[in-house]
């Protein structure tokens, strides 16, 4: 099966239609059970199992038979694929902050109103005020845009390691600023 298989990416990597057609039906219901596995939900797998088809048609060319069974390629790509996509649904879920309504938090109650949190609210734009633009700058989009130290590297074009640096010492420096206010 390896050979056909080898034999339909080289088609395939030549522009054959009817290759990429043949090497789906032979190895699609393999990378979608291991996408659906990983990701466990059918639409997600679904568009996932897409990208990684989509993504061998044009790299078809850069296939190595060297470096493994043309199996082994499509399934790597399909968990590196899935992976990814995990990551990102989790990371979304996980940095997802509603935002505040300001209006809403002033009509409210006082039986529903916590005056503590008002003055960490303030407390926290205050310090973020007393950091130098570039801190405040990584926090901000750390903390209320939900990116990535990497994503904020690559918006700011600044390298990875700089912006981790900026971050840590904004963060140290905000908790010096807060923890003058609380102590």
């Amino acid at each position: 099966m390896s050979e056909a298989s080898t034999d339909l990416i080289r088609r395939m990597a030549a522009g054959d239609q009817q290759a990429f057609s043949q090497f789906y039906d032979r190895h699609a219901a393999l990378a979608h059970r291991l996408i659906t596995r990983i990701l466990r939900d059918p639409d997600d797998a679904a568009d996932v199992l897409q990208e990684v088809f989509w993504s061998a048609w044009k790299a078809a060319d850069s296939y190595d038979a060297d470096r493994g069974t043309p199996e082994a390629w499509i399934i790597t790509r399909a968990r590196s694929r899935a992976l990814d996509r995990l990551r990102s649904v989790r990371r979304r879920s996980a940095t997802f902050v509603a935002p505040v309504d300001e209006a809403i938090m002033a009509t409210r109650s006082g039986a529903e109103h916590d005056p503590g949190q008002a003055v960490d609210r303030v407390a926290v734009k205050t310090g973020l005020e007393r950091l130098a633009a570039d801190e405040r700058e990584v926090l901000e989009l750390a903390y209320y845009a939900g990116l990535t130290q990497t994503e904020i590297a690559q918006q700011l074009q600044a390298p990875l390691g700089t912006v981790k640096t900026r971050m840590r010492r904004a963060l140290e420096r905000l908790q010096a600023i807060m923890g003058k206010r609380t102590g």
